[in-house]
C-alpha cells in the first residue's frame, strides 16, 4: 500500500479515542490518524502528552482535537461524547482505551478500590457507548473496547481490575446484540504489552520465554488490531487477543 493510499484509507471517518494521550490509546489514535481519520484525543490529566498526540496526527494531514474529561464522573463522560460530536461534526467510531490498573491484594480490596476500578473500567465504557449510540447508529459506525487477556485468564492480586475487564468483555458481546445491525461492537484484548519500566531484565527474559512469538508486544500491535476491526464490516461481537500466543501456550502446557 502506498503512503498516499494509507493516508486516505479512513478519510472522513470521525473517531473518539479515550485515554489517547499515552501508551496504547495514543498508538490507536495515531494509527487512525495515519490512515486519514479525524480524531478526538481524550485525556484526563496528561494534557501535554495529549497535545503532542494531536500535533502528530495533524502532521498526517488530518485534524485532531484534545478533549479533557474525568471518566469516573458519568456526567463528564457523557459531556465528552457531546463535545466530540460538536468538534468533529458527528461520530463514526468510539474506541474506549482509558483504564485504571492497580495491584490490590485480596485482603486489601476496599470499597473505594472496588468502586474506583469498576467505575472506570466497566461503567464508563457503558456510559460512553450509550451516549454515542444515536450518532453511531445514524452513521452505521462501530465501537471497539480495549479489554485484557486477564478477562479470560485471571491473575492474582488484581481482583477488581480483572473482574471489571471480564465484565467489559461481556459488555462488548451484549452490546453487539443490542446495537446490531447498525452498529458493530468488538474488542481487542492486549496480553503482555508495554510492561512496567521498572521490570527487571531477568523477569522480562522469563516473560518473553513464555510467549510463543518470543517477544513482548508493542502498543502498535494493539493499534493495528483496532484498525483491522474498524475495516471489517462483517465482524461484530468478537474479541481479538493480542498476546503473541501466550494463551495457547498455557493451554498446551496442560495438554
Amino acid at each position: 500500500m502506498s503512503g498516499n493510499q494509507q493516508a486516505t484509507e479512513l478519510a472522513g471517518l470521525r473517531a473518539l479515542v479515550t485515554g489517547a494521550a499515552k501508551r496504547v490509546g495514543r498508538a490507536i489514535a495515531l494509527e487512525l490518524g495515519r490512515h486519514g481519520a479525524r480524531v478526538g484525543v481524550h485525556y484526563h490529566r496528561s494534557r501535554a502528552e495529549a497535545e503532542a498526540t494531536c500535533q502528530e496526527i495533524q502532521g498526517f494531514g488530518t485534524d485532531a482535537h484534545c478533549l479533557q474529561a474525568d471518566l469516573s464522573d458519568r456526567d463528564a463522560a457523557r459531556m465528552l461524547v457531546d463535545e466530540a460530536l460538536s468538534v468533529l461534526g458527528g461520530l463514526d467510531l468510539l474506541v474506549v482505551s482509558a483504564a485504571g490498573y492497580e495491584r490490590v491484594e485480596f485482603d486489601d480490596v476496599s470499597d473505594a478500590a472496588w468502586d474506583r476500578l469498576i467505575e472506570l473500567n466497566l461503567t464508563s465504557p457503558f456510559v460512553l457507548a450509550r451516549r454515542a449510540a444515536p450518532a453511531l447508529r445514524e452513521r452505521g459506525g462501530s465501537i471497539v473496547l480495549v479489554t485484557c487477556s486477564t478477562a479470560t485468564t485471571p491473575i492474582k492480586n488484581h481482583l477488581p481490575y480483572v473482574v471489571a475487564k471480564g465484565g467489559l468483555r461481556q459488555l462488548m458481546r451484549t452490546l453487539a446484540l443490542e446495537l446490531a445491525p447498525r452498529i458493530r461492537v468488538n474488542a481487542v484484548a492486549p496480553g503482555t504489552v508495554l510492561p512496567p519500566d521498572d521490570m527487571s531484565d531477568a523477569t522480562r527474559d522469563r516473560l518473553e520465554a513464555s510467549i510463543p512469538l518470543q517477544r513482548i508486544g508493542h502498543a502498535d500491535d494493539v493499534a493495528r488490531s483496532v484498525l483491522f476491526l474498524v475495516q471489517s464490516p462483517f465482524i461484530t461481537g468478537h474479541e481479538v487477543l493480542v498476546d503473541g500466543g501466550r494463551a495457547v501456550a498455557k493451554v498446551e502446557r496442560f495438554g
